[in-house]
């Protein structure tokens, strides 16, 4: 499916203000209506070879079996619920895992490198997110924000404990503490869950770096005054981070829906298209 002229994209990110290099990486396709963004974790630079390796992979992977140049055989993914691109992203994700996982076993330079991953997939009017860490995913409809995957992090646990509140985790020294990340381990359960779009909607994906430093609710006024540019609200968030005092990387990916895109099911959904 074409989805140029139906969902659009831009995607920034920078090194912020302390670190000096940037373990974040990012990739859109827009045609395909693909998106990955990854934030590295490890010793010396393999932070940064996990997450820009997971991206690679994952964007190869999905592009290919998007447009049709790759079968993969997802029979033994999990269906509960998920449509076949909700079950690719479950499996390509896992996939991308076991290579990661793999390289950091026998490069030692990379032991211990993992990364977080956010992966995007729109597709028949509907959006298959999977996520592994605590780079999020975002949803902006009718001038709300609503955040639309949960953090693998130590301080999530607390709030859903009850034990802390959203606010007082954001403080939290302890707040970087994910419980899941991506090629730490030889399997990793990737949560994938699916959502219906509508025309206006903007999706956020975004690194710690913004949301550890930007409140929700002021995501959510930047977004309300954006005036509909999404470079320049791009941009406006990542300054907003980095004078916020940037201490880690900043990435975002945004992703707005302008047109319907149902699956193409034949000549009747052809000519409704046309109009």
């Amino acid at each position: 499916m074409n989805l140029k002229g139906r969902v659009e994209f831009v995607a920034q990110t920078d090194v912020g203000q302390v670190r000096d290099h940037n373990e974040d990486y990012i990739s859109c396709e827009g045609t395909l209506g693909v998106a990955v963004l990854a934030d590295g974790m490890g010793g010396l630079n393999a932070g940064e070879v996990a997450s820009s390796m997971s991206v690679r992979m994952l964007m190869d992977e999905l592009t290919a079996w998007r447009g049709g140049e790759s079968e993969v055989e997802l029979s033994d993914v999990d269906t509960t619920g998920l449509t076949v691109e909700g079950r690719a992203v479950k499996h390509f994700i896992e996939k991308t895992n076991g290579a990661v996982y793999h390289v950091s076993q026998t490069q030692p330079q990379c032991r211990g490198m993992g990364t977080t991953v956010v992966v995007s997939v729109f597709h028949d009017n509907k959006l298959a997110v999977g996520h592994i860490g605590d780079s999020r995913m975002y949803r902006f409809r009718d001038d709300t924000l609503e955040q639309i995957t949960k953090d693998h992090s130590f301080v999530q646990e607390l709030i859903d404990q009850g034990v802390v509140t959203k606010e007082e985790a954001r403080r939290s020294n302890r707040k970087n503490v994910v419980t899941r990340a991506l090629g730490v381990s030889p399997a990793v359960d990737a949560e994938v869950k699916e959502y219906k779009v509508k025309p206006g909607d903007i999706y956020l994906m975004c690194s710690d770096g913004l949301s550890d430093l930007v409140a929700d609710e002021d995501i959510e006024a930047a977004l309300q005054a954006s005036g509909g540019n999404l470079a320049e609200t791009a941009s406006h968030l990542v300054d907003m981070a980095n004078a916020g005092g940037g201490k880690d990387n900043i990435s975002v990916v945004l992703a707005r829906v302008l047109k319907p895109f149902p699956a193409d099911n034949g000549i009747i959904n052809k000519l409704t298209n046309w109009f």
